[in-house]
């Protein structure tokens, strides 16, 4: 697998995915199984995207050590993928068919002779927030990404490299991997078409400042519950309230938190419901007597998915509630949350107190504030617009809210795309 050999200043492929989450992987791995080549450019420190801080993801209710390991897997063992992490496009010049890419590979300061041994992070004192935990813990400055983090190699974060405490992991360090003077690099590309597979990120609670979240310990997000439900979380898998770290016995689910409101999110992210949905049986599972309510201006479950709608209906303790919560307060001794709605069916405001609130906040495409090159068309939310101009071709949530399986086929559409272009050449 060329990702771990020192990259030279000039490569070629036939495509460019940029984005190495579940989009992004499925692209090259499509693209490179027929025998063409491809970079897979990723610019954060692992592959793997939103899916690998999931703790089950539909159709199959899966962990994500199941699709994404399955996609590693073929990853490494293809020579036709090249892997750049940490990797961000300067510039984009050419036509379709042939484009010349400009990318700085920003330092890791962990070289390739890193084996994950883990001494390094052992001796270190410095720590800091856990972004992939969404910041509900720390880890220390030297760290391995995540469970399934490839390249599965320590990295330096970039705040503290200069810092001198960082030379203990240094001296401690048998195979020399550590390099605290590692310098950026930039590197040139010449390739026939370009997949934008950049993904998306929760829209800021932080703008909410009616439901609270910056302000109230036991209001979290729908991405930080995937976190805490899952066995590599920072609670190894134990849903428990930020507060004090007790069990739940009741918690409340805030569909369209910022969604479909021209103050926020204009539009609909589709997915939502059925992710409160699938995070209240992680619950259930837990607590078997833990109240759930849900607050919701529609459901929305489309397909097949209408199945596990239904099932989750049967719930005697899951409680729907028409009507979308405009406030969150919190009840002072207890740090219970009040849930403050109207109910659109019988227009009475019903307060309901709750040990935990959930906001599903809605998906924005990475491409809004990272737009494609070349003009590539936006539509007013952000995402790609289909346009036959453009040699740069959309794929998974950059092109629209949707869930994993629908990113998938979209991804092995998007490699089909980008191989009829790069025929150009």
């Amino acid at each position: 697998m060329a990702e771990c050999k020192p990259v030279e200043n000039e490569i070629t492929a036939d495509t460019l995915v940029v984005g190495g989450g579940i989009s992004g992987m499925t692209t090259a791995i499509e693209t490179a199984e027929v025998g063409k080549n491809v970079i897979l450019l990723e610019k954060n420190t692992s592959l793997g995207g939103r899916v690998a801080a999931m703790n089950q993801y539909f159709p199959k209710l899966c962990p994500p050590t199941c699709g994404v390991e399955i996609n590693l897997k073929r990853i490494r063992s293809n020579s036709h993928i090249r892997v750049l992490t940490l990797a961000q496009i300067d510039k984009v010049t050419g036509s379709p068919g042939e484009y010349e890419v400009t990318i700085t590979l920003k330092p890791r300061y962990v070289n390739e002779k890193c084996t994950a041994c883990g001494d390094c992070e052992k001796v270190c004192e410095i720590k800091r927030d856990n972004d992939f935990n969404y910041g509900l813990d720390k880890t220390k400055a030297i760290y391995l990404p995540h469970l399934m983090a490839y390249p599965p190699r320590y990295v330096v974060d970039p705040e503290f490299a200069g810092d001198e405490g960082l030379k203990k992991c240094v001296e401690v360090c048998q195979y020399g991997a550590i390099e605290l003077d590692m310098q950026p690099k930039t590197i040139t590309a010449k390739v026939g078409a370009i997949v934008w597979a950049t993904g998306w990120k929760p829209y800021d609670a932080n703008n909410l400042d009616n439901l609270g979240f910056s302000k109230i310990d036991n209001v979290i997000t729908n991405v930080m519950m995937e976190r805490l439900a899952s066995e590599n979380g920072p609670t190894q898998g134990k849903i428990q309230r930020p507060s004090e770290g007790n069990e739940v016995k009741s918690v409340g689910f805030v569909q369209c938190a910022g969604s479909r409101d021209e103050n926020h999110l204009p539009y609909c992210s589709a997915v939502c419901c059925l992710a409160s949905m699938k995070q209240a049986t992680y619950i259930r599972e837990q607590y078997p007597e833990a109240e759930i309510h849900l607050f919701y201006i529609d459901v929305r479950s489309p397909g097949r998915m209408e199945d596990f709608y239904v099932k989750v209906q049967e719930d005697e303790k899951f409680h729907f509630h028409r009507g979308k919560v405009a406030k969150i307060t919190e009840v002072p001794g207890s740090k219970n949350v009040i849930l403050e709605a109207e109910n659109t069916l019988t227009g009475e405001i019903v307060k309901t107190e709750v040990e935990l609130a959930v906001l599903a906040t809605g998906m924005v495409p990475n491409s809004a504030d990272e737009p494609p090159p070349m003009e590539t068309p936006l539509d007013d939310y952000g995402f790609i617009a289909p346009d036959p101009n453009t040699g740069v071709v959309g794929a998974g949530v950059a092109n629209r809210p949707v869930d994993v399986a629908a990113s998938v086929q979209d991804a092995t559409g998007a490699a089909l795309k980008a191989i009829i272009i790069g025929r150009r050449r």
